[in-house]
Formats: C-alpha cells, structure tokens, sequence
C-alpha cells in the first residue's frame, strides 16, 4: 500500500479525529461541498430541463425544420402553394434521422359568435398529421379525426375557447377572405370543437385551430396534392443545423428551407442564455466549495504540526506529506459529493414525479411547473470537474508544510 495512503488513511479512522478542534470545521466544508452540487445538480437540471421543454413546445405544433416555396410572405398564412408530389414525402429517406414529414396549410380567418369575434390562424392539417405530438397539452376533448372524408372537426386553444364562449361540443362559424378578390363575400365554413389544448405560448394559443386541410384547399382553389408547406421533425433537436443544409440539398431548387430556431429565433436567444447562468453557478459553487476546503486542510495542516515534523525528522519529504493532507482533503471532498448527489438528485427526481414546484409567473416561462431534465454524463462531468478542480486548489496550501521546521514542530508538541 502507498505509504501516503495509508497515514491518511489511519487519520482518517482515527477516533480522535471526531473529537478534535477540525472536526466542526471538517464538517462545515462537507456541508460546503454538498450543498455546492446540490445547487449545481438543479441549475443544470432546471436550466436544461427548461430549454428542452420550451423546444419541445415550439416543436410539437411547427415540426423542426420547414419546407416551402421561395416568396416574400413573411406571415404565417400559406399564399403559394407547394406540390405534395416529393420525392421527400410522406417519407423522408434520403436523410438520415428524419422522423417524420407532414404537409399543412394556414389560413388567416375570423370566428364569430352571437356575443364576440376572435382573429385566428386556421391550420388544416391531414391524415399524416403528428398528433401524440400534442397529446401533452390536449386539456379537454379528443384530437380530430381527419382520415376518412372531410369533416368539421376543430382543435381550439383553450384560450380562445374562454374568449369566444365556446366549451366542448359546439358549433361556431368561421370567415375566410378570398385570396383572388377579397371584396368578394368572404368564405363560411361551420365547424364542432371536439378538444381544446393548452400550450402556454400565448403566440400559439391566442391564434391557432386546427381543421381538415382540405377545408383550406377548397377555399384557396387549390388541388388536393398541393400544401402551404411541409413541417420535418428530427430525432435529434441538437443536429437541427446540419440537417436543415442535407434538406435543403435534397428539395427542388424552387424550394427553401427555415429551421425552429430561425422562425423563433427571439425564443431561442433568450433560452440560450441559461447556458451563461448554469455555468456562472457552477464557477461560484466551485470557489465556494474549494476556498472551504481550502480552510478545512489549512486547519488539519495546523492540527498535525507535531506529526508532520516527527515525519520530516524520519526523512520524509514535504510533497509525500503534503499528499497524505491532500489525500485526506480528497477523502473529504468525495464525502461531500456523495452526499450531495444523494439529496440533489433526490430533489430532481421528486420535482421530476410530482411537480411540487411551480412558477409564480408561468406566462413569462411559457410553462406552469419548473421542469428537470438532466443525463448521466452531465453528472458524472459534474462531479468529474469538481473534484479535480477542488483537488487541484488543494495544493496551494499545501505548500505550507514545506516552510514547517522539524525542530520548531516538535517542540511544539
């Protein structure tokens, strides 16, 4: 056994060392070290687990990746028509990773009711629409059913189901213009809401129902193999850049491609941000933790005055004593992180199961409860970088041992 290792072993183990002057401040730097990744453990949790849900959202009712034709609409309302006859759809296999390919359309419209009217943004959708994408903010009713013939069936936004009065089951009128003559009397479609969603993006909420594309095809004088646009979701958000050139490169020349975070390119700004604050906690933490330890071996070094000038009498080096103090410290600072890893990732997993805690402001986070995502390597890097950075910062005072005369250390004692 390694010498060094086995002194700092023995101390340890040894029962005086629970009833020394260190053993309070021991403790207090345990205390530091837990508590440190604790709060590291959540910051990265709750920062990562906020950006993947805010993606997850926006994803769910945009897909990751658009396909259109080249034009100067910059609104959402689909006004050139693209050809659903691509070699990309409704199976996308020249690129790999492409979980899925659906054609929509949107139309700009108004509903009316006996008492209100609201603007809205009618998205028409058909059978290969990706509905388990929303199945997490359906709140009441069912998704339509668009596979057999044309139908009434809606999706509405709880949102405007509250300002327009509408609940489960009834029926409303709704009003598009004419794209080749809006001074023509505008077109009428009566439709049932079968389900209502909440997203919590007002931006979606506040504009969106969904309806049978065909709906939408027939008011714009449109063919039935013809779309507003394709909608591409991935298998890997993170690969949303590279795969958006490889689309891009495989469609027609007549045909562009805009990815989620070009088109919401102010929310993705704004979550990229947490990565600074996630890792502004983690340096903090860190300092705070190592300057404890820092203090605990400053105190041990002081503690073991006489023991470390017994050793140097026996020929011992200062570097083979300032590693049995570093040992030791190391012992400590592994303590600390078993600790804190325990109670931190016991937080997560419980906020994970039942959402204990919420946001005072859910519309400014888009979101009602503070969601966690976290992985395995994100923790083992975690606790990786801590230690080796805390040991690390070990070894300035360390140093002290070298300027400890034997002599001087015995008499000491």
């Amino acid at each position: 056994m390694n010498l060094e290792f086995f002194i700092a072993k023995r101390l340890i183990s040894g029962k005086d060392t629970k009833i020394s002057i260190s053993a309070p401040i021991i403790k207090i730097a345990i205390a530091a070290i837990a508590l440190g990744i604790i709060m590291m453990l959540v910051a990265i949790a709750t920062g990562t687990g906020l950006q993947h849900k805010i993606r997850e959202k926006v994803a769910a009712f945009n897909g990751h990746i658009q396909i259109y034709n080249y034009d100067n609409n910059l609104s959402d309302v689909s006004v050139v028509p693209v050809s659903k006859n691509q070699e990309f759809f409704p199976e996308f296999k020249d690129v790999e990773e492409v979980a899925h390919v659906q054609a929509v359309a949107s139309k700009g419209g108004i509903i009316r009711t006996t008492e209100t009217f609201e603007g809205i943004i009618a998205k028409g959708v058909g059978p290969e629409y990706r509905w388990e994408a929303l199945d997490e903010y359906l709140v009441a009713g069912r998704m339509p059913d668009y596979s057999g013939s044309l139908n009434t069936e809606v999706l509405l936004s709880s949102t405007l189901g509250s300002r327009l009065g509408l609940e489960l089951g009834d029926s409303f009128f709704a009003f598009f213009l004419k794209e080749d003559d809006p001074s023509k009397n505008p077109n009428q479609r009566k439709f049932d809401v079968v389900g209502f969603y909440n997203s919590g993006f007002e931006d979606i909420d506040g504009l969106y129902m969904f309806t049978d594309i065909r709906h939408i095809q027939r008011m714009n004088k449109w063919t039935e193999d013809q779309a507003g646009n394709f909608e591409v979701f991935l298998d890997d958000f993170d690969k949303i850049d590279e795969k958006n050139r490889e689309i891009y490169g495989k469609t027609q020349s007549d045909l562009d491609t805009q990815t989620l975070r070009e088109k919401y390119y102010q929310i993705f700004e704004w979550i990229d941000l947490f990565d600074f604050n996630i890792a502004l906690i983690i340096g903090i933490m860190i300092i705070v933790g190592g300057i404890n330890m820092i203090t605990a071996l400053l105190v041990l070094i002081l503690e073991r005055t006489p023991m470390i000038g017994v050793l140097k009498a026996l020929g011992a080096s200062s570097w083979s004593i300032r590693k049995v103090f570093i040992y030791n410290a190391a012992y400590l600072i592994g303590v600390g992180l078993f600790w804190g890893n325990l109670l931190g990732l016991g937080i997560i997993w419980i906020q994970d199961q039942y959402r204990v805690f919420k946001f005072p402001n859910p519309q400014e986070y888009y979101m009602e409860y503070i969601p966690v995502h976290i992985n395995t390597f994100h923790i083992l890097l975690l606790n990786l970088g801590v230690f080796l950075l805390c040991s690390a910062m070990l070894l300035i005072p360390s140093f002290i041992i070298n300027r400890i005369s034997p002599v001087k250390a015995i008499k000491f004692e």
